[in-house]
């Protein structure tokens, strides 16, 4: 087995720095407002440096946003023994409510129906974590199903962002649940 190799610090830090003053301008104003010029000023880096660190604006917004994905996967996996069919595990619903301070960012990222570069990311990450569990689990169908879990979450969480399903993030959250419960029942 290989390991990757460590990350400098000093890159490590300046792309840090770049997603706290992504985040930072964003709170501001939209994405689709936001200026490389003035992203890279209040990160305090050069223009050349952040085309070393990303391809542009939306590379960077997914790369700052990508801590929602881990959180989404790790929230829709905090339970242990047998679910419980109707109410969400709390941090799932803490999930849904800690996305409000960045909201307008995670609708310009993910389209209604959950697509989007960061619909993409999520979609990807949650289908594999799923499809591992389920293998090991032995259960039927884990592609599917796999596949189902994460195109559902998707789905719900962008178009309850997007304002299409109007619940309170702890409704939304066991509402989700009880669909995503179902799904690994059905099968």
């Amino acid at each position: 087995m290989t390991r990757a190799a460590p990350e400098d610090p000093r890159a490590a830090r300046t792309r840090a720095r770049l997603r706290e003053a992504l985040l930072a301008e964003c709170a501001e104003r939209p994405l689709e407002e936001v200026g490389v010029a003035a992203l890279v000023r209040r990160a305090g880096v050069g223009r050349a440096t952040f085309y070393v660190h990303y391809d542009g604006l939306e590379a960077l917004a997914v790369d700052a946003c990508a801590d929602v994905v881990r959180d989404a996967v790790e929230a829709l996996h905090a339970w242990r023994g047998r679910p419980d069919p109707v109410h969400a595990p709390p941090a799932l619903a803490e999930f849904f409510g800690s996305l409000t301070p960045h909201s307008a960012l995670y609708r310009s990222l993910l389209a209604p129906g959950g697509g989007g570069p960061l619909g993409r990311v999520l979609h990807r990450d949650l289908r594999a974590y799923s499809l591992r569990e389920r293998e090991l689990a032995g259960a039927a169908d884990a592609p599917l199903v796999a596949s189902a879990v994460a195109a559902t979450f998707a789905g719900v969480l962008a178009d309850w962002l997007h304002g299409l399903l109007d619940a309170t993030a702890a409704d939304i959250a066991d509402q989700v649940w009880q669909l995503l419960v179902a799904l690994h029942a059905s099968r």
